[in-house]
């Protein structure tokens, strides 16, 4: 066990000093390569005091040692005494079991792309079984796609209505993604899904569809043919499943290739994680600034800033990553954490987020830390465009980096002709407050390897963070109270009988829900 207190550690007090001293508007150029993308950190607070403190807090928290055992497939989730291996599965030597279940999974994409089958595919999953994908659909399938794709996750009909609606359901493949193939929306959906293909006088409706999870036990259970199950592994976290079969609806829509390369991609920062110096180690540099900014200046949330309409799912895919990791307060050891730890993350691609939240993240009281991400190369044929997102994408930067002072603000009005009791007025209404924490992504250009690449950024990161505040970024206890809670509530619903109490508003709306035919 380490230490139950990231503030019981010799180098906080340290390392804390020195992040609420250094200047949030040192004028030092900080950039880290990693893997194909550049990581700016210049607009984070730092300090050489600052910096080496971070390098302290690492080794007292015995950090090589934690990344080793992630990296080597130990036991890295504690309360489920499993290990957090999804490095191994974008190795391009992986372990047999990887490699051949690899194999499996691209015969059975090729027989269905040189038969031309599938016209329509429906990937029915929530959660980890859902957001990658549609990440990825999004990013690659945008213009050549010759399979339509439509995903089902919400337990809510309609979202069960529009994803099946007007499809052919003779030429419609079903994909079910569940790791425990146990969980409740998703099964609920596949039983409608199955329903429909019936319905349609589908001959073998089990023959069109497919089941990816880490219990085939439980899928067989259905009827799904063995060569139609592809598993994963009880040490591949949900959230971690993109790397895993669950890319299959992936492959079908925008091709093998896609696939290949973002593994590629994120093999290579897992190497760079491995082994870059840790003060230019990407994962690790940007895991300090996300303590300072959270645990020392209090800053409660962390805006995503995608400048690339295409990577309009990655803020959900790493909301869900960051969130369900690090929202907790109890250490690996059961004690509080002293400090606040895993920020709310939120966001929206630009430039619709400029006129969305942007002046509350530039004039608010409280603001967010940014994290922008931008593509040096389009590939479209209007360089305008892109000129104008990219200048966007620096403009509104620079604006929370350096402000406005109100003096500059008054000559500014100044000289846009106003008096001067008029200037002096509109200027507490211009001023910006500047040295707002932010860091910048750029990535090439958005290829599969890229994406790869950026996405395990994320995840290292969220690791390293788990280890400095000392909590298991594996589980998701929170999350399961809340789904027993419905299993019994459902249960009432339908008039069974239940020896559960609840609290009087619950209760009144229960009867309320009741009393309707639902």
């Amino acid at each position: 066990m380490k230490p139950s207190s990231i503030t019981s550690l010799p180098a906080w007090p340290t390392f804390s000093a020195a992040a609420q001293q250094a200047d949030p508007l040192h004028n030092e150029l900080r950039l880290i390569d990693a893997a194909g993308l550049t990581l700016d950190l210049s607009g984070q607070r730092y300090s050489p005091e600052l910096a080496q403190a971070g390098l302290d807090l690492l080794e007292q928290r015995q950090f090589t040692e934690q990344r080793a055992t992630l990296l080597g497939g130990g036991i890295a989730n504690i309360t489920e005494n499993r290990a957090a291996w999804h490095s191994m599965l974008r190795q391009p030597a992986a372990i047999p079991e990887v490699m051949a279940e690899r194999e499996r999974l691209n015969a059975f994409i090729r027989e269905s792309d040189l038969a031309r089958r599938w016209r329509h595919i429906v990937h029915i999953g929530i959660g980890g079984s859902d957001w990658g994908i549609r990440l990825t659909v999004a990013a690659f399938g945008y213009t050549k796609q010759w399979r339509s794709v439509r995903f089902i996750a919400n337990i809510d009909g309609h979202a069960v209505k529009a994803g099946l609606a007007d499809l052919n359901p003779h030429d419609t493949l079903i994909v079910v993604a569940s790791k425990s193939f146990t969980t409740a929306e998703t099964l609920k959906n596949a039983s409608r899904a199955i329903e429909w293909l019936t319905a349609a006088n589908v001959r073998n409706p089990l023959e069109q569809v497919v089941a990816i999870t880490a219990r085939p036990e439980q899928a067989k259970k259905w009827g799904i043919p063995d060569k139609q199950i592809f598993k994963f592994w009880d040490w591949v976290g949900g959230r971690f499943s993109l790397w895993s079969s669950v890319s299959l609806t992936t492959a079908l829509s925008v091709s093998s290739d896609v696939v290949a390369g973002m593994l590629s991609g994120a093999a290579a920062m897992d190497k760079h994680f491995e082994t870059a110096p840790l003060a230019l180690n990407a994962p690790v540099q940007m895991a300090l600034h996300g303590l300072v900014n959270r645990s020392v200046l209090g800053i409660s949330s962390l805006n995503l800033a995608p400048y690339d309409s295409r990577l309009m799912h990655l803020v959900p895919y790493l909301q869900q990553l960051e969130m369900e990791s690090l929202g907790k307060s109890v250490d690996v050891c059961g004690e509080a954490v002293p400090v606040p730890t895993g920020p709310v993350v939120w966001g929206m691609p630009g430039t619709d987020a400029q006129h969305t939240f942007f002046q509350w993240l530039h004039q608010s009281s409280d603001g967010a830390a940014v994290d922008f991400i931008v593509c040096q190369e389009a590939e479209h044929q209007w360089p305008s465009h892109h000129q104008s997102l990219l200048a966007n994408c620096l403009a509104q930067r620079e604006a929370m980096l350096r402000g406005k002072t109100e003096a500059q603000a008054y000559e500014e009005c100044l000289s846009q002709g106003h008096e001067p009791e008029q200037a002096r007025w509109l200027a507490k209404h211009r001023t910006h407050q500047g040295g707002r924490a932010n860091s910048l992504i750029v990535l090439p250009r958005l290829s599969p390897y890229h994406l790869g690449a950026l996405i395990a950024l994320y995840e290292h990161k969220v690791f390293v963070q788990a280890v400095l505040w000392g909590i298991n970024p594996f589980d998701q206890w929170g999350v399961e109270y809340g789904k027993i809670l419905a299993t019994d509530i459902t249960n009432e619903l339908q008039n069974q009988p239940c020896a559960k109490t609840h609290d009087p508003s619950t209760t009144y709306w229960i009867e309320q829900f009741k009393a309707r035919d639902l």
